[in-house]
């Protein structure tokens, strides 16, 4: 008996292909190895690099408490997901499971926001690039660079899943191995054990000389956390990936049980060394850049160009895994009926190429935005998809406490990850996430413009879904 499940041809055809399938349609193209360097790279984003300095800068080395509680906060949400995602592998992810557990109007809901989220850093990070592609070849004009680079993205998008393993693969190995070496390097130059090396090797020292551990305040400690927790998202696009994997079950245990080490080493560690290395209040943290800043501190030669090629670098992996997230997640949408069918249709290769166009067009839409008015339409778009990092967060974890008693009911034996100390861990994740909303709010200026729009365009989408869902049910009454 054929056991292969019927694939939607964009042409509206159906038939089985002689390669593996996900349940629903969509290649199961992905290798092992790809789902593993996915799930480490995918915790790195650009911020990281760019972003660091401004967060030391506002906190001094209590950053490290920051970017702890915010890693806590990450792995707890995660454990969740991996939950549910090890017993349902799907392209829709915590969507799907919001969907079933919640009811339509939280999948149509987190699904559509999470979409614009992703969407909109499309824009952020194709223009991000083309900055860096601009400054050393001056003669293609910056928009340029920035439509060749969504172009040859889309492009591997469309060609294959596989296509887009492949790259995130390099890619994030590139930021995988570049900062290792720099957390390599870096400790072995606070030890003083680094050969020509021409930092004098001040050890921890530079953690309490200039003002103690908490120059600001603990306060401050806050403060760093709104600064540092959206250098996180991103760490869930492997549980939507794990739907075109070979063996999803597997690929997502895996990476859930990775998650706290990467972060411990990939945030912590990094930004333990360049503490370690300069002292909090140098200037050139902020003028430089964090990492490159300790690298010079070093000596080591070239470091902004070296710097700028590993930023690059994970500027692409960001758009990449953006892309690719934006289109599974409309995808998903469009099975459950709450995106154009279209979006559900795949290809011969098993690519869902409509939800692709379709995501990648709102975002050529977004950088011409960027170009066009950036201080006005598309500081719009950024703050109010701004906090929907957090919403996201948070209603994986609601789900999670509807979703343990459907798995339990349904299918016990695929609960293979489970949530430490359920649920009481899952609360104080919820508390933890309502706080940090609360005090973004609190503390005013562009965080408290993020909330604010944020949560007025989830409540127009919200309001949305329930008008959807009224509406079905009334034509559905005889």
């Amino acid at each position: 008996m054929n056991t292969q499940p019927t694939l939607t041809k964009d042409d509206g055809s159906t038939g089985t292909t002689g390669t593996p399938e996900s349940s629903d349609g969509l290649k199961a193209g992905l290798k092992n190895r790809h789902l593993s360097m996915i799930a480490i790279g995918g915790v790195i984003g650009a911020g990281l690099f760019v972003g660091s300095g401004s967060g030391i800068a506002a906190a001094g080395p209590a950053i490290l408490l920051s970017y702890a509680l915010v890693g806590t906060m990450v792995v707890f949400v995660m454990r969740m997901l991996g939950e549910m995602a090890a017993a349902r592998p799907s392209s829709g992810s915590f969507s799907a499971y919001a969907d079933q557990a919640l009811g339509r109007w939280a999948g149509f809901s987190i699904g559509w926001l999470y979409w614009f989220f992703w969407v909109v850093v499309l824009a952020v990070e194709a223009t991000a690039g083309a900055v860096i592609l601009e400054s050393w070849i001056p003669a293609v004009p910056q928009w340029a660079w920035a439509l060749i680079v969504m172009v040859v993205l889309t492009a591997t998008n469309l060609a294959s899943v596989a296509s887009y393993g492949e790259f995130e693969f390099w890619f994030a190995g590139i930021k995988v191995v570049a900062i290792g070496a720099f957390v390599v390097i870096g400790l072995l130059a606070v030890f003083g054990v680094l050969p020509g090396s021409d930092n004098p090797g001040a050890g921890f020292a530079h953690l309490t000389d200039a003002g103690g551990f908490l120059p600001m305040g603990a306060g401050a400690i806050l403060t760093g956390v709104l600064m540092v927790v959206f250098s996180f998202m991103g760490s869930e696009i492997v549980t939507l990936a794990a739907g075109e994997s070979e063996d999803p079950q597997r690929a997502v245990t895996k990476a859930t049980n990775s998650v706290i080490w990467r972060i411990g080493v990939f945030y912590l560690g990094s930004i333990f060394v360049v503490l370690t290395l300069l002292p909090w209040n140098d200037k050139s943290i902020v003028e430089k850049g964090s990492y490159v800043a300790a690298l010079d501190s070093i000596g080591i030669p070239h470091a902004g160009q070296v710097m700028n090629v590993i930023v690059l670098t994970a500027v692409l992996s960001c758009l990449n895994s953006g892309l690719y997230t934006a289109s599974r997640m409309a995808f998903s949408l469009g099975q459950r009926g709450d995106a154009p069918k279209a979006f559900a249709r795949t290809s011969e290769r098993g690519v869902p190429r409509a939800a692709i166009l379709g995501s990648v067009v709102f975002g050529f839409v977004a950088v011409f935005f960027n170009y066009k008015w950036p201080d006005t339409v598309f500081a719009f778009l950024l703050n109010s998809s701004g906090a929907v990092a957090l919403f996201v967060w948070l209603v994986i974890c609601v789900t999670q406490l509807r979703m343990r008693g459907i798995i339990l009911r349904e299918s016990p034996e695929k609960l293979v990850v489970r949530m430490w100390l359920f649920p009481y861990l899952t609360w104080a994740t919820i508390g933890m996430i309502v706080f940090v909303l609360g005090y973004m709010i609190y503390d005013g200026g562009s965080a408290r413009e993020q909330v604010v729009l944020s949560l007025l365009v989830a409540a127009l989408v919200v309001a949305v879904a329930l008008v959807r869902e009224r509406i079905g049910r009334s034509s559905a009454k005889p």
